[in-house]
C-alpha cells in the first residue's frame, strides 16, 4: 500500500513540474512577443522582374491608392497557385473592363517555400505589371499569419482580402462580403444625418463563413476530427468569445480603416491569428460580419492532426498575453 501511495505521490509531483514548466514557458514567450506588433522588422521590398530593382513597399498608413487589394500567403505552393492566380486574375481583369473606377493588386507572399514557388509567381507579375501583381519574399518560415500580416502592412487597396492559393473559396465571392461592408459602412458615415463616404476610412471586417456546410462535413469527417474540431471551438470560444461561428475560414475582407487597427496590432503568427483579429475586432468595437460563402475541398492542405497542439498553443499564448496585459493593444 505504501509502494502506491509513493507511486502516486511521485506521480503528482511530476504533473506539478510539467504543469510549471508549461506555465512558465508560456509566460515566457507572452513577455518575449509584448513588443511584437511594434514591427521593427527590415522593410519590405517587393522586386520588380523587369529591371529587377528591388522598390521598397508603401505602408498601410499611406493613402490608398487602389480599390482592392488581395493578399494570398504561399508557402510551397508551386502547384496549386497557378489556377488560383489564373481564376483570380481572370475575374479582376472583366470587373476592370466593365468599371474604370475598380483598380486592383494582388500581393503573393512567399513565407519560406522551398520549391518553385518563387518562379511561378515572377512569371505572373512579368505577364500582368509590376502594378498590379507584386510578390513579396519572407525569406524564412514565418507562418501564414506572419505572410497574411506582412501582405495587409503593405497594400494598396480601400480594402483588402486575404483568400488562401489553393483557391478552395471562388474569387466571386468576395462581392458577398465587399456588398455587406458597403451596406455596413454606409448606415454607419450616415448615422450622423451625412451622406457620401470613403469606404476606406470606415472600420468594418467581414468573415467568409463555411458554417453552413458544417451538418455535411460532420457527416463525412471521421469521428476523431469532428471530436478535434468540436473540442478546438469551445477553446477558441472561450479565447474569443462568441460572434464568429466559423473563425478559420481564410477568405477575410476589411477596410483599409479596420486592417490599419488590426494588423498593427497582431501578435499571432500561424493558424490561430484569425481568433486574435476576432478577439481585436472586439476591442476595437469593429463591426464583424459573417457571410457564407461556397468552399470545396482542395488536396494538399496545410492543417493537419499534428497543427492542433500548435493552435492550442497559439490560443493559450493570446489569452495569457492579453489577460495579463502583457500584450497592449495600441489605439
Amino acid at each position: 500500500m505504501e509502494l502506491l501511495w509513493t507511486i502516486a505521490e511521485l506521480f503528482f509531483a511530476l504533473i506539478l513540474i510539467v504543469a510549471s514548466l508549461f506555465l512558465s514557458a508560456m509566460f515566457f514567450e507572452a513577455y518575449r512577443r509584448r513588443n511584437n506588433n511594434k514591427h521593427i522588422d527590415s522593410p519590405a521590398f517587393f522586386e520588380d522582374p523587369t529591371s529587377l530593382k528591388q522598390v521598397p513597399c508603401p505602408h498601410l498608413v499611406d493613402p490608398a491608392e487602389k480599390y482592392i487589394s488581395l493578399i494570398i500567403p504561399a508557402f510551397n505552393e508551386e502547384h496549386r497557385l497557378p489556377a488560383a492566380l489564373d481564376e483570380t486574375i481572370d475575374y479582376l481583369d472583366k470587373r476592370a473592363a466593365m468599371d474604370k473606377s475598380f483598380t486592383y493588386e494582388v500581393l503573393i507572399v512567399d513565407d519560406g517555400s522551398a520549391d518553385g514557388t518563387k518562379r511561378v509567381a515572377f512569371d505572373y507579375v512579368r505577364k500582368n505589371s509590376v502594378d498590379n501583381v507584386r510578390f513579396i519574399l519572407l525569406g524564412r518560415n514565418h507562418g501564414k499569419g506572419e505572410a497574411i500580416r506582412k501582405g495587409m502592412l503593405h497594400a494598396r487597396g480601400e480594402i483588402l482580402l486575404m483568400l488562401d492559393a489553393d483557391g478552395a473559396t471562388k474569387v466571386n465571392d468576395l462581392e458577398k462580403l465587399e456588398n455587406k461592408i458597403r451596406a455596413v459602412a454606409s448606415a454607419e458615415d450616415t448615422k450622423d444625418g451625412k451622406s457620401g463616404f470613403r469606404i476606406a476610412d470606415i472600420p468594418v471586417a467581414a468573415f467568409g463563413s463555411r458554417a453552413h456546410l458544417e451538418e455535411k462535413a460532420l457527416a463525412t469527417r471521421k469521428w476523431y476530427r469532428n471530436f478535434l474540431m468540436k473540442g478546438f471551438h469551445i477553446v477558441v470560444l472561450m479565447a474569443a468569445g462568441p460572434g464568429i461561428r466559423d473563425t478559420q475560414c481564410g477568405f477575410k475582407m476589411f477596410t483599409r480603416a479596420a486592417a490599419r487597427k488590426l494588423f498593427t496590432n497582431i501578435r499571432l503568427k500561424r493558424w490561430c491569428f484569425d481568433v486574435e483579429l476576432v478577439f481585436l475586432c472586439k476591442q476595437f468595437g469593429i463591426p464583424m460580419l459573417e457571410i457564407s460563402v461556397n468552399w470545396s475541398e482542395i488536396p494538399g492542405s496545410k492543417v493537419n492532426l499534428l497543427s492542433i497542439p500548435n493552435m492550442l498553443w497559439e490560443l493559450a499564448l493570446m489569452s495569457v498575453g492579453y489577460r495579463t496585459r502583457l500584450w497592449k493593444i495600441s489605439y
